[in-house]
C-alpha cells in the first residue's frame, strides 16, 4: 500500500484514523504468515489467494448491495481503477507464495517509481528533482536487494519476483486512476476491489494451479480457519478500514505511515524465514524505503 491510493476529499483525521493508518499496513506486512500457513496446510498454491479474496468479496457483498446506488453514481474509470488495485494485490499475494518475502515486498514498494513515471506520461505532470532522485534511489536499492537475494545480475529471476514487480506497476496504474471521482464508502470500495481481485485470482489459479486441490479431511478445520482469517481479516476488514482511512487523511501523512508495511514485512521475513537476508539486502531495503519517503514528501507534482 502506498500513499497514492488516497482519494481526494479527505476529511479530518482523528486519533482512530491515525491508529488505523499504522495498524493496517503493519498487518499487511505480516500477511505472508497466514497465507503460507494456509498453503502449508492445504497445499493450495494460487488457490489460497483466490479463496481468501473471494471470502473478502462475499463478506463485503451485502454492504455493497445496500450502497449500490453509490457504486452506480461513481465514475466508471474510478471503479475500474479500484478493481485493478485488487488485481495488483492478487499478484502481490501470489508473489509471496512463489518468491522471497522481503524481495516481493520491496519490489511492490517500488510503486512510487512507477507512479512518477505514469503521472508524467499519463497525466502530463512535471517531476521535480526530488522525484527523479527518488526514482534513482529506489532502483538502486532494489538492485541491491535482488543482488543480495539471488546473486548474479540484479534482475528479477523467479516468478515470485515478477509478480512482485507487476503488482507494484498495477498498483501505480490503479492509484493514478483513483484520483477521479468516486462516491463509494470504504466497504463498497473494498467490494469492488475484492471483486477485481477475485477475477484475477481465479485466472491465475487456473493457469498456475490447475484444478483446486483436495484438502484432506483432518486438515479441513485448520484450512477453514486460515481462510476465514485471510478473507475476513485481511481482504475484508483491514482493506475496508484502509479505504476509510484514505478518505480521511491527507496523502502525505498517510504515505509516511504506510511505510510500516515495508518495514514490518522486511523485518519479519528476515527474522522468521530461512530466506537470505544479508547486509546488501538490508542497505537496499533502506534505500527503497527512503525513495518512497522522498516521493511521498514531494507528492504533488507541478502541473
Amino acid at each position: 500500500m502506498t500513499e497514492s491510493a488516497a482519494i481526494p476529499g479527505h476529511r479530518h483525521a482523528g486519533p482512530w484514523v491515525f491508529i488505523a493508518a499504522l495498524v493496517v499496513p503493519a498487518l499487511w506486512g505480516i500477511y505472508w504468515v497466514p497465507l503460507r500457513a494456509l498453503d502449508g496446510v492445504a497445499a493450495a498454491g494460487p488457490w489460497a489467494t483466490f479463496v481468501a479474496v473471494l471470502v473478502g468479496a462475499l463478506t463485503m457483498a451485502p454492504f455493497a448491495w445496500t450502497g449500490r446506488h453509490r457504486i452506480r453514481a461513481s465514475n466508471p474509470w474510478a471503479l475500474m481503477s479500484i478493481g485493478i488495485g485488487g488485481v495488483s494485490f492478487v499478484l502481490y499475494s501470489n508473489g509471496l507464495l512463489y518468491g522471497h518475502v522481503a524481495v516481493v515486498i520491496l519490489l511492490f514498494y517500488l510503486t512510487p517509481v512507477w507512479s512518477v513515471i505514469l503521472a508524467r506520461v499519463w497525466l502530463g505532470w512535471r517531476g521535480s528533482v526530488w522525484r527523479y532522485a527518488a526514482i534513482g534511489i529506489g532502483l538502486g536499492g532494489i538492485a541491491l536487494v535482488l543482488r543480495g537475494s539471488h546473486g548474479g545480475l540484479p534482475l528479477p529471476t523467479t516468478i515470485g519476483d515478477w509478480f512482485g514487480l507487476a503488482s507494484g506497476i498495477m498498483w501505480s496504474i490503479s492509484s493514478t486512476g483513483l484520483r477521479t471521482h468516486v462516491e463509494t464508502n470504504g466497504v463498497e470500495t473494498n467490494f469492488v476491489f475484492c471483486l477485481g481481485g477475485a477475477l484475477a485470482a481465479l485466472v491465475l489459479a487456473l493457469g498456475l494451479g490447475g484444478a483446486p486441490p483436495a484438502v484432506p479431511a483432518p486438515a479441513i478445520p485448520e484450512t477453514a480457519l486460515w481462510i476465514a482469517v485471510l478473507g475476513g481479516g485481511w481482504w475484508g476488514a483491514s482493506l475496508a478500514i484502509f479505504m476509510w482511512v484514505a478518505r480521511r487523511m491527507e496523502p502525505t501523512r498517510l504515505g509516511i505511515l504506510m511505510m510500516t508495511e515495508a518495514i514490518v514485512g522486511t523485518i519479519s521475513a528476515a527474522l522468521f524465514t530461512a530466506e537470505p537476508f544479508g547486509w546488501i539486502m538490508a542497505v537496499g531495503a533502506v534505500l527503497v524505503v527512503a525513495a518512497a519517503y522522498l516521493e511521498t514528501r514531494h507528492e504533488s507534482p507541478a502541473a
